[in-house]
């Protein structure tokens, strides 16, 4: 941030400090070139700061706020969160003491920053928004541009892009006003980042362009490598790899330059992710052992775990699959500490993928596995704000009709002390008095009795979305599992049936589970939009396939979960084919585009009974998606299902449950094997079918499909 150069109001406090006005000047100029060298290389930063300590505190207010602000935010970057966040608290207190806004503001946003530095973000965010207010009282503008900028940025972090936009185009006419090039700069790359936030890319490249030729005017080699990385951060969104690596590399170059260590761990982590996703293990390897030396420098272990990540990844591209999966899991552990669930959710999905790609299809299922249950976690964390948003609602409603009622109840009252007075007043209007009232009453009855219909309509309807899925109207998981705790235990003899023969004629129960088939791959090329249509066109599909009585639910994000509660055990691989052939033979059309879908089922009878003891429905559903990742696992857009336990003395359910592929191929349960894009007679695979392919340690659905 800019200092005030050479006005009335600095020579005048000259006057009332002991400090000479010469040796004053030469300090704010020392000042100035300290900062960007605080904000780029704060190592280097703090030993001229401390330098000028002595003289720097007994300096003029503006002076010394200035000193402090420079000193805190290099403890801050140096990760030295306690000393920085004393400075930051002796600013403060300062700048109350004197009565200063500016300095008040400053100390304000340096909390704000080291709040954001610890993770505290509600903290940093109501620390920023407070900042801000303070500094709109002042007349310095580049303060007011700094704290704009904050407050935007934690507009934007709390997910309202319409305020932060507004407080970040803001902050750029305020910087322009200001001709202050610094405040410009800082306010136009808070802007493109924005842009990019919201998927804007046009508007962020233009606010990119206008950054970069400043930043060239500047030549300040940290303000051009921020810049590069924004110009990385956009092309990468915006599906243009090639000028994303042009700028990482062109970063990387002017932050070796400059010695920025604090730059140089997330530059050269991004660069390796680049070479990653190009398939150019070497470079995603090396650039990989690099970051993790220079976020050490640092004592940066996000930076480090990411690289560890890339490293394990780019390995087990090269074949190590045993070191790569060691070093992956390293960086997992620091996002399983941390409780970042939603990159950990989006690593081991990227983690799956390749060691799939690499034939480890059991570490994969395994991947899977944990990424979907963080899934269903987030999931659920989003239905209980829905609900608890709905909750809300449904109470200052209620409120509200509690205000109306006593609003009316006061009426009447009014209404019976009029009647009385007219009564003593008038006698012979005594009748039509009464005639009146009675009116009203009956007006006022017949309006509460609307008002009881309303709410009992409005009970209705929430308990209707409370177990509804609001995207797609299907049941929703909630709903399932209230209705399995009830009906459980009788859930699969809701139709008659016949002996226990297990034959192809008896009447079961089934459960049957779907997944979308590459559905993030969905939502990354074609956006969310499209991603819901896919969801709401496999909704109707499934209406369309299954029956009225069968109850079709929303399991969780790309899931679907069917219970029929009557069907023969011999129609199960039919309907399963029904569903896979009914799903692919949807081409969803979004913008111009069509988008085809495949999805993976699990399914089985229901209830399972091994050695003839019925298993709990949690279990059922447990082997039923077991199934589902096996049908993942083995190809997509097939169905694998659990026909029936045999030998189980030989064994047990927790074995089974442990690894399901494994009880098929050592015989403990029988499996069915149903391709998609088939006809009946091809596409149904018994594991009696698949056994010569067994004997030749072939995956059974790979010799089926072959």
């Amino acid at each position: 941030m800019a200092l005030q150069q050479g006005g009335p109001w600095l020579l005048a406090l000259a006057c009332l400090w002991p400090v000479h006005a010469g040796a004053q000047e030469d300090l704010e100029q020392r000042l100035l070139d300290v900062r960007e060298d605080g904000r780029f290389v704060p190592d280097r930063a703090l030993q001229h700061l401390q330098e000028m300590e002595v003289q720097a505190r007994s300096a003029p207010l503006p002076v010394r706020a200035e000193f402090l602000t420079q000193l805190s935010n290099a403890r801050m970057r140096l990760g030295q969160n306690d000393i920085a966040m004393q400075l930051a608290e002796e600013l403060i207190a300062y700048a109350k003491t004197n009565h200063d806004d500016v300095a008040l503001a400053k100390g304000l946003l340096n909390k704000a920053y080291i709040k954001f530095a610890m993770n505290e973000r509600h903290v940093s965010h109501q620390l920023a928004f407070e900042a801000e207010k303070i500094a709109n009282q002042t007349s310095n503008l580049s303060v007011r541009v700094q704290a704009m900028i904050g407050a935007g940025q934690s507009w934007a972090e709390e997910g309202n892009f319409p305020l932060a936009l507004a407080k970040l185009q803001a902050a750029v006419d305020l910087a322009r006003q200001s001709d202050s090039p610094w405040d410009l700069a800082a306010s136009l790359n808070a802007l493109a980042v924005l842009y990019r936030q919201m998927r804007e890319y046009d508007k962020g490249f233009q606010a990119l362009d206008e950054l970069l030729v400043l930043t060239g005017r500047l030549g300040s080699p940290g303000r051009m490598a921020q810049a590069k990385n924004t110009e990385y951060g956009l092309a990468l969104d915006a599906k243009q790899p090639v000028r994303g690596q042009r700028a990482l590399l062109d970063a990387l170059a002017l932050e070796r330059k400059l010695d920025a260590k604090g730059m140089l761990a997330p530059t050269l982590v991004n660069l390796s992710d680049s070479y990653l996703k190009q398939g150019d293990y070497q470079q995603a390897q090396r650039y990989g052992n690099e970051a993790i030396k220079a976020a050490q420098l640092v004592n940066n272990g996000l930076i480090e775990a990411a690289a560890h990540v890339n490293i394990g990844q780019a390995q087990i591209g090269l074949g190590r699959l045993a070191e790569g999966k060691r070093s992956v899991e390293a960086g997992l552990a620091y996002y399983e500490r941390t409780a970042n669930q939603p990159d950990m959710q989006e690593i081991l999905l990227e983690y799956g993928q390749t060691l799939e790609r690499a034939g480890d299809m059991r570490g994969a299922v395994a991947a899977y596995h944990r990424e979907r249950s963080i899934s269903n976690q987030l999931f659920e964390k989003q239905r209980q704000k829905a609900v608890y948003e709905l909750q809300e609602k449904y109470e200052a409603e209620k409120k509200q009709r509690k205000i109306e009622l006593l609003s009316r109840e006061n009426q009447v009252k009014s209404a019976e002390i009029d009647n009385r007075r007219l009564q003593q007043r008038i006698w012979w209007l005594l009748a039509l008095v009464l005639a009146m009232a009675s009116v009203i009453v009956g007006m006022l009855y017949r309006k509460v009795r609307h008002a009881n219909v309303q709410l009992n309509v409005k009970n209705q309807e929430l308990k209707r979305q409370s177990s509804r899925d609001p995207l797609t109207a299907l049941y929703n998981r909630r709903h399932f599992q209230e209705f399995m705790r009830q009906h459980g235990s009788h859930a699969g003899k809701l139709a008659p049936r016949q002996a226990m023969t297990d034959t192809d004629a008896e009447i079961v129960g089934a459960l049957f589970l779907l997944d979308v088939d590459h559905f993030k791959q969905i939502n990354d090329h074609y956006g969310h939009a499209a991603g819901d249509l896919v969801l709401t066109t496999i909704a109707e599909t499934l209406h369309d396939v299954l029956r009225e009585t069968d109850m079709i639910v929303r399991w969780g994000g790309e899931e679907f979960l069917a219970f029929l509660p009557a069907v023969t055990r011999g129609g199960l691989d039919d309907i399963a084919l029904r569903i896979l052939n009914g799903v692919a033979a949807q081409t969803v059309h979004y913008q111009g585009q069509a988008i085809s879908v495949h999805v993976s089922v699990g399914f089985a009878p229901y209830p399972l009974a091994p050695l003839g003891q019925a298993l709990s429905w949690e279990r059922s559903v447990n082997l039923v998606d077991m199934a589902l990742y096996l049908a993942k696992a083995h190809g997509r857009n097939r169905a694998y299902g659990l026909r029936h336990f045999q030998r189980m003395e030989g064994t047990t359910m927790e074995v089974v449950e442990q690894d399901l592929e494994r009880a098929w191929r050592d015989g403990y349960v029988d499996l069915n094997v149903v391709l998609g894009g088939q006809d009946e007679t091809q596409a149904v695979k018994t594991v009696a079918a698949a056994t010569a392919a067994l004997d030749g340690n072939t995956a059974p659905d790979t010799a089926a499909a072959t």
